[in-house]
Parts: C-alpha cells; sequence; structure tokens
C-alpha cells in the first residue's frame, strides 16, 4: 500500500477525534454509561491512530528533506548528515505501515475487559482433575508476572487432588485480550502418578475464556432471581461449616438467540461474607448471559474471518503437553516448544505472542491491507 492512500485512509479521524473528545466532557453523555465508556475506547483508540499518522509524516517529510539536500547541498558533511537521515526514515517507514495497518483494524471491543475462566476436568478421571490443577497454577503463575489479582469464585475438587472444576476471575489491563487464546481443550499425555507400570496415559480439560460483563451491558431483573444460602465445606476452620455464607442463584433467562428460557444456576462459596459472594455470583451471571448473547456475534466473526487462532469453539483441541518429549504443541499454528517444564510454571507469553501474530495476519489479509 502506497504512502498516498495509507494517508487517504487516515482522513477524517482528526475531526472525529475532535467530536468525541467534546462528547466525552458533555454531562449527559457522562450520565450514559455504556455511551461513555464506548465512546472513551473510541478516544483512545484514535489518539493512539493520531499519534503513529504524525509519525508517519515526519518520517515522509523527513525523506522529503533529505532528497532535496542530497540535490542541492555541495557541503560533503551536509550530505552525509542527510543520507544517514534518509536511510533512518526509510527504515521506519515500514514498521510504522504495519503499525498503522493493525491500528485501522476494528478492535475487539471486549479485549480490554477482564476475564472469567472456567477449567474442568475432561476425559481422563482423577488424572483430568489434577492436570485441571496444573493448568489452574499455570494461570495463577502468569497473572502474578502480568501484576494481574486473581479471585476464585467456585472450586469443585477432584478426588485425588486437582480440581473437577474451578472458576476464577483475572483483574488487570488488557487481560481479556491476552487471555482469549487460552479457550478450548488442552490435552495431556504422562505417566499419572496413580500408575503402576509406568504408561503414559493422555488426558484433558476444557477453558472457557469469557470477557467479564459491566453492570450497563447486561440487563438482569433481579426480583426475580432466588436465592439460596448454606453452609461451605472445604477447609477454613470451624466458621466455614457452622456459617451460612456459600449462596445459589436461579434465574430463568430467555436466550434472544433461540427463544427459549433456560434456569440458570450459580454457585459462589468464595468469602466468608455472603454479601460478598452474593455481589461475586451477580457478576458470574452477568458474565454468563453476556457471552451467551454475544456468542453469535463472534461465531459470525470467526467464520468471515476463518482464523484458526480463536474461532470460539471451546471443543476444538488447541494444545498438546507432552510430558516425556518435554514439548508443548499449539496446533492452531502448528509451533511446538521444547520448554515444558518453563511454560506450565507460567511462561505462556511466547506462545500468546505468536498466536496473536497469527491472528493479526488474518486480520490483515481479511481486511485487504
Amino acid at each position: 500500500m502506497s504512502s498516498t492512500s495509507i494517508l487517504d485512509r487516515l482522513e477524517g479521524f482528526e475531526s472525529r477525534f475532535e467530536e468525541v473528545s467534546t462528547l466525552i466532557t458533555d454531562p449527559s453523555v457522562i450520565a450514559d454509561q455504556a455511551r461513555y465508556v464506548r465512546l472513551t475506547r473510541e478516544y483512545h483508540d484514535l489518539g493512539a491512530i493520531l499519534a503513529m499518522k504524525r509519525r508517519y509524516q515526519a518520517a515522509l517529510d523527513a525523506i522529503d528533506e533529505s532528497k532535496e539536500i542530497l540535490a542541492t547541498e555541495q557541503d560533503e558533511e551536509m550530505r552525509l548528515l542527510a543520507r544517514q537521515e534518509l536511510d533512518d526514515a526509510q527504515k521506519e517507514i515500514p514498521d510504522i505501515e504495519e503499525s498503522i495497518k493493525l491500528l485501522l483494524i476494528p478492535a475487539d471491543p471486549d479485549d480490554a475487559k477482564n476475564a472469567v475462566v472456567e477449567i474442568r476436568g475432561g476425559t481422563g478421571g482423577d488424572e483430568a482433575a489434577l492436570f485441571a490443577g496444573d493448568l489452574f497454577k499455570m494461570y495463577q503463575k502468569f497473572a502474578d508476572t502480568k501484576g494481574w489479582q486473581l479471585a476464585v469464585s467456585s472450586v469443585s475438587e477432584g478426588a485425588a487432588g486437582g480440581y473437577k472444576e474451578i472458576v476464577f476471575t483475572l483483574t488487570g489491563s488488557g487481560v481479556y485480550g491476552v487471555m482469549k487464546y487460552e479457550s478450548g481443550v488442552h490435552r495431556v499425555q504422562r505417566v499419572p502418578a496413580t500408575e503402576t507400570q509406568g504408561r503414559v496415559h493422555t488426558s484433558a480439560a476444557t477453558v472457557a475464556v469469557l470477557p467479564e460483563a459491566q453492570e450497563f451491558e447486561v440487563e438482569i431483573h433481579e426480583g426475580e432471581i432466588k436465592w439460596d444460602t448454606f453452609r461451605s465445606g472445604g477447609a477454613g476452620g470451624q466458621n466455614v461449616n457452622k456459617v451460612e455464607s456459600g449462596v445459589r442463584l436461579r434465574y430463568n433467562w430467555k436466550n434472544p438467540n433461540t427463544g427459549q428460557t433456560e434456569e440458570i444456576l450459580i454457585e459462589c462459596t468464595e468469602t466468608r461474607d455472603q454479601p460478598k459472594n452474593k455481589e461475586r455470583a451477580l457478576a458470574r451471571l452477568r458474565t454468563f448471559i453476556y457471552d451467551r448473547e454475544h456468542q453469535k456475534y463472534l461465531d459470525d466473526i470467526a467464520s468471515r474471518r476463518r482464523t484458526m487462532v480463536s474461532t470460539g469453539d471451546r471443543s476444538a483441541k488447541i494444545r498438546t503437553y507432552n510430558y516425556p518429549q518435554g514439548r508443548v504443541t499449539d496446533h492452531r499454528i502448528n509451533y511446538t516448544m521444547y520448554n515444558l517444564p518453563a511454560f506450565v510454571n507460567g511462561d505462556i507469553q511466547e506462545c500468546i505472542d505468536k498466536l496473536t501474530v497469527a491472528e493479526n495476519a488474518e486480520k490483515l489479509k481479511a481486511a485487504e491491507l
């Protein structure tokens, strides 16, 4: 794409930026939280595009000025400086153009959100539950390196350790945009601790990563929620079994995609404080409904892009962890890493980076940029 066509595509961004700048200071817009959040996100995105446009224009101007000096200037020292500036600007142009192309692709508005992660042991019995526990520890350590906060909202422990199911929320900057690539079936090949003859077994666990919904994004009739309380089980001292701090909500929700009414059941035993557990159960309800209502939209996006990186298909096998060979393979991009101990210890950023690059390449191709 030529510099002229890139600059043509950026026409009008300046005026829209000024318009949005005015709108986000308007009291009526601030009062409409859904619109305000949408506009502040657009303001941020437009600011990034215009900053890159200024950098691009500066590089183009530097090229023109350097060429003019080389064509007219006789002083050898000036010519040397101009030649160096020309080389630097010409090297910079391709990187800036690539950045602009990526910025011009409509961003997924969910990327900036917190994430709700659900891990469930799949095929493999006790070993699947143990593997689900290993995946939880992996994400826990990864979250620590990113400075994210992790809060567990629901746990069902396995008989031999690990988890039949664990649900937790990750809070931080741009969490969903990073974690969304982890949705799918994770397969492990290793000798289980219970195996007496040293045979390698294959087990699996499913991971679902959902964008956390904000209150104003989902309409819930709280008066129609049926609440139950119960005594939490597990470790935590005498208080756990004597106080009804666990909460269970039931909510009848009409699925707009099918027209059918479904009962949603959510339990939360995260804290010993019943009001806090109610608050977190409501947050999970909002996220569940938001995810279901937007799934058709996500499926349409995925089918149009024909991307293998993040299809939204949570039954797709995305990754294999092979312990005997010490390797991890991501099947979406045919990428194999021979650093399994570090990977399961939370060092997963390199794989996520490669998935991001692969998806961006497909987006650019689809947008014909």
